[in-house]
């Protein structure tokens, strides 16, 4: 099992292609997730994904890599702050 440390010292990088597909490197934890939303923690913070159809193609919690397809909206980081009104909004969505 791999320990938080270890993801902590992997690069953080970002790739989308016509957006339509995301590989994002550096990923510590999926916090939500839906086919509209991701909301990912990273070495470089939170991460918030917006789009249609979204869902995750492949995912290597060893290496901190996952890659989603799907239309891309938006890609935001965000604070801590930002993060927990967000992460509220999602479970809002869920219990409507």
């Amino acid at each position: 099992m791999q320990n938080e440390h270890s993801v902590a010292s992997l690069n953080h990088n970002v790739s989308i292609t016509d957006r339509k597909g995301l590989v994002i490197s550096g990923v510590k934890k999926i916090e939500s997730f839906d086919n509209e939303e991701f909301l990912l923690e990273t070495t470089m913070g939170y991460i918030i994904i917006k789009g249609n159809e979204l869902e995750i193609i492949k995912l290597d919690t060893y290496q901190g890599n996952i890659s989603i397809k799907g239309h891309v909206n938006s890609l935001t980081y965000v604070d801590n702050k930002t993060k927990h009104e967000t992460h509220e909004s999602v479970f809002n969505k869920l219990f409507k």
